[in-house]
C-alpha cells in the first residue's frame, strides 16, 4: 500500500511535510552520537541528519525522485526486506512511517537485524482527543486502528525502549494530520490534504462532507466556541511519541 499510496501522494509532498526543527531537535537527540543511520520509510528525506553516513530506504520511486539534491544515498526497497548485512548500521530510524508498512513487525525485525539500535517516531493510534478527528472525520480514527500498530504494540516488539511525548507546536511547519490543531482554516486547502494520508484513503465524499462541515463551524463560529481555548496554548500533545531502544 505504501508504495502506490505515495506515487498518488507524493507528487506535492515537499511542498507542505518539510522537516519542523523542534521535532528534528528531540529526532537528532534520540539518535545520540550514532556515526550510521539507515532511514526506513524515507520518503523526501525529512529529518536526516547531516554529516554522517545515512542511507534511505523508501519504496516509492515518486518520493524518490523529491529528494533534495545533495540528500542522502537512498536504495528503493520496502522496509520488511533491508538489503543490508546484519549490524551495517549503528541505528535504523522510522519517522512517521509505521502505519504504512504491509508488517510491521517484519519491518521491525529487519531493523534490529541491520542496526544496533532503534529510534521510532510515530503516533499512540489510542489517542483519539483530536478535534479534527474526532468531530469532523472519525472515519480517520476507524482507518488509524486497522493500520497503525499502538504504541504498546511498538514497544513490544522493540524490546527495552524509552518513551517519550513530542507536543507538536502551534506553528508547526511539518504538515502532518495533527500539525495544524491551531490553524483549523488550513484544513480547508486541498493541497494541505493531499500530504495526509488519512485524508488519501477516504473516498472523496467522505472528505467533502467533513470539511464542508469544517467550513460551516468556522464561519458560524461553532468551532471557535467549541475548541478556541487551544488558540491560547503553544504546543499540544496530540499523541505523538518518540520510541529509542536503550
Amino acid at each position: 500500500m505504501s508504495e502506490a499510496l505515495y506515487d498518488q501522494i507524493g507528487q506535492s509532498y515537499i511542498s507542505t511535510r518539510r522537516p519542523d526543527p523542534r521535532i528534528a531537535a528531540a529526532i537528532a537527540a534520540a539518535l545520540g552520537d550514532a556515526a550510521s543511520i539507515v532511514n526506513v520509510g524515507a520518503g523526501a528525506g525529512s529529518y536526516e541528519p547531516v554529516g554522517i553516513r545515512l542511507v534511505g530506504v523508501e519504496p516509492s520511486a515518486q518520493m524518490i525522485r523529491q529528494r533534495v539534491g545533495g540528500a542522502s544515498p537512498v536504495v528503493q526497497a520496502v522496509a520488511e526486506a533491508l538489503p543490508f548485512r546484519p549490524g551495517t548500521f549503528d541505528v535504523a530510524l522510522a519517522v512517521l512511517t509505521l502505519h504504512h508498512w504491509v508488517d510491521w513487525r517484519t519491518a521491525i525485525a529487519e531493523m534490529k537485524q541491520v542496526a544496533r539500535r532503534l529510534v521510532v517516531f510515530a503516533f499512540d493510534v489510542d489517542a483519539h482527543d483530536f478535534w479534527l478527528t474526532t468531530t469532523y472525520f472519525p472515519e480517520i480514527i476507524e482507518l488509524d486502528k486497522r493500520r497503525s500498530p499502538s504504541i504498546g504494540e511498538i514497544v513490544a516488539e522493540l524490546g527495552d525502549s524509552s518513551i517519550e511525548r513530542v507536543p507538536i507546536p502551534h506553528d508547526c511547519v511539518d504538515g502532518f494530520l495533527a500539525a495544524f490543531w491551531r490553524r483549523p482554516e488550513i484544513y480547508l486547502d486541498p493541497t494541505v490534504r493531499a500530504g495526509m494520508s488519512g485524508f488519501a484513503l477516504l473516498d472523496e465524499g467522505t472528505v467533502a462532507r467533513g470539511i464542508a462541515r469544517l467550513e460551516s463551524d468556522l464561519e458560524s463560529g461553532t468551532w471557535e466556541n467549541r475548541f478556541g481555548y487551544l488558540r491560547s496554548l503553544d504546543a499540544l500533545d496530540a499523541g505523538y511519541r518518540l520510541l529509542a531502544t536503550r
